[in-house]
């Protein structure tokens, strides 16, 4: 399996979703997180995003030399992709690749291009541990861009199926979410799923890029190399939050670079 993962205390990728909105909604502060991060996860339309925000965002995105994703999802506006759902396998894959190929003609149109996938809330949770689930992720990208990298979970079933099919994966950790002793990711209907405090944000931010390592919510340490690392856009004040966090990993001696 190829992977882009680096050593934990060398160089870490900020990733965040962004696009998040549709018509006259908005909910990401996209222009201010786009000074920060280093890629951008972009919503496709099927949880979130139209024609018109994938657009801007992915010309703010190449003015500023950030790296262009797509998070793709299962079809659920109403929903914000975080609803569970049971998608045939075929039609899933087809779907995936839709969503990068809507993604693709924005990107070129700002003279950049898609770097990378990335699934989304519920079909990033499925994707962990649902190998049919999986395998129909990778089998879209396969159909809409052939070696696009896959940024997930460590461990995942999405990263042992891309890894099959020699896509490269590239792990994610996630500074605003809890961890179960397992390495999975609390699941959001249970309390204290994401992490609220900005300074405990921070400090799992760097502990998890210095040193590999995270403290799940049962107390336990466990280890997470990572080579990106995601802060949430729709949390509240997560521009600001994503600037501290880049401030401190610099400062612990963290480089800040995109993985693609």
């Amino acid at each position: 399996m190829r992977s882009a993962e680096r050593p934990p205390g060398t160089v870490v990728d900020l990733n965040a979703d962004l696009g998040e909105g549709f018509g006259r909604w908005t909910l990401t502060d996209d222009d201010a997180l786009l000074s920060v991060v280093t890629s951008a996860n972009v919503a496709c339309g099927f949880h979130a995003g139209d024609p018109s925000t994938m657009r801007r965002v992915c010309e703010l995105a190449a003015a500023r030399g950030v790296r262009i994703g797509a998070q793709v999802s299962y079809r659920d506006l109403a929903g914000f992709g975080r609803r569970a759902m049971d998608v045939p396998p075929d039609e899933l894959a087809h779907e995936v690749a839709y969503q990068i190929g809507a993604l693709q003609v924005f990107a070129r149109a700002a003279g950049a291009r898609v770097a990378y996938v990335k699934p989304h809330g519920a079909l990033y949770n499925r994707t962990v541990h649902d190998e049919e689930q999986a395998e129909a992720v990778v089998r879209g990208v396969g159909l809409a861009a052939p070696g696009l990298p896959v940024l997930g979970l460590p461990g995942s079933r999405l990263h042992e199926a891309a890894g099959r099919a020699e896509l490269p994966v590239v792990a994610e950790a996630f500074a605003d979410r809890a961890y179960t002793p397992q390495g999975t990711l609390v699941p959001r209907r249970e309390p204290d799923a994401v992490v609220h405090d900005p300074e405990a944000v921070v400090h799992r931010s760097v502990a998890i890029a210095r040193d590999g390592e995270v403290t799940a919510r049962t107390g336990d340490r466990i280890r997470l190399r990572a080579r990106s690392l995601c802060v949430h856009g729709d949390t509240p004040g997560a521009a600001d939050l994503a600037l501290r966090v880049r401030t401190a990993l610099r400062a612990a001696g963290v480089r800040i670079e995109a993985f693609a």
